[in-house]
């Protein structure tokens, strides 16, 4: 096989009639971790990934069992982790340092590179058996009975959690219902959202810095606080949107996030005293009903590449009458802000 660059994480080599294998620890050191907490906050997101090829667990031989998995190294890392103490083969594609189930979408976690890299890494040569274990989320990605054909390995499908793969292979590679379900329950869907929200920081604080400097010219025409609102929508969308995500009742995730979005605007401009008051400010509350629900539909919509609730013929399906809505009912808002400085009405 080809030779794999040396990292923290490999121990020493398999030797095995296809040439020298790496060998893995399954503990994580500190910068493991820091790793994780930067790809979290959306640092390096799109380059934490591991160099494709075959390593190994434990002490395996040709009898052990081969997991495939992606070469995104939280995927990998969390894999390693559940393996302690077990002798196995770890196979990683190459989907270009993206997620199993995004990746399968994708076509990276796909066929024709499982069978590359099947041939690539000799595996024929390592075990003495014809039997992969892939993980549940990359079905969609591979056809099962392809892969057979060319390389001869047949597929099983493990469980959708990496912490029940210990279980799945003691069981002879046999799945419980509970492994079979795909759940996005309040801590994971929680650990997606810095990545959300630290994706729209920059283009925040260029706005923010932009505002201060006409604030401090003595040009009466915005100031930092009016950019308080459309901070609350920015954590209504990402944030709140997917703490809420199962009890908002629609599917499309920009209609989840315009339908809070307008809420909050209606919260707003009622203690803001816009409407339902002996003043109503109802230019002001019609652009805080158009900005920010848009705002907040447009981050909501992000989430769905993050989400199991959708497929991508779904975020395809959603992105095509989303994305146009929400660059409408903006620019409406946009252009009734601008209105409000040169006419009042």
């Amino acid at each position: 096989m080809s030779k794999l660059e040396k990292t923290w994480w490999m121990t020493s080599h398999i030797d095995t009639d296809a040439g020298k294998i790496p060998r893995i620890s399954t503990q994580l050191n500190q910068k493991d971790r820091l790793g994780h907490l930067k790809v979290r906050l959306g640092i390096r997101r799109r380059k934490y990934s591991v160099s494709p090829g075959l390593y190994g667990i434990g002490n395996p031989d040709s009898n052990s069992p081969v997991l495939v998995t992606a070469n995104y190294k939280l995927s990998f890392d969390k894999l390693r982790m559940e393996l302690e103490g077990m002798d196995a083969w770890i196979l990683i594609l190459d989907t270009k340092g993206i997620n199993v189930w995004c990746a399968a979408g994708k076509g990276t976690f796909g066929t024709d590179e499982l069978v590359e890299r099947i041939t690539a890494v000799n595996l024929s040569r390592v075990v003495s058996h014809k039997k992969l274990i892939l993980p549940q989320l990359g079905a969609p990605g591979v056809a099962a009975h392809i892969v057979t054909k060319r390389t001869g390995f047949k597929i099983s499908y493990g469980p959708v959690l990496a912490k029940d793969v210990r279980q799945f292979i003691q069981a002879g590679n046999k799945a419980t219902p509970q492994m079979r379900a795909v759940r996005f329950p309040l801590r994971e869907r929680l650990v997606l959202t810095p990545v959300e929200i630290t994706g729209i920081l920059k283009p925040l604080l260029i706005i923010t810095f932009l505002v201060l400097i006409l604030d401090l010219s003595g040009l009466d025409i915005i100031s930092v606080k009016d950019l308080l609102p459309y901070i609350g929508a920015i954590g209504v969308g990402a944030f709140l949107v997917p703490v809420l995500l199962p009890w908002i009742p629609v599917r499309a995730f920009a209609l989840k996030g315009f339908i809070l979005g307008i809420i909050y605007a209606f919260v707003l401009n009622i203690s803001s005293g816009y409407i339902l008051s002996p003043n109503p400010n109802w230019s002001q509350a019609l652009v805080y009903f158009l900005t920010l629900s848009a705002l907040s539909s447009f981050l909501a919509m992000g989430f769905t590449g993050s989400s199991t609730y959708t497929s991508l013929s779904g975020v395809v399906r959603e992105m095509k009458f989303a994305v146009p809505s929400i660059i409408i009912v903006a620019t409406l808002g946009i252009g009734f802000m601008i209105l409000k400085l040169f006419v009042r009405f």
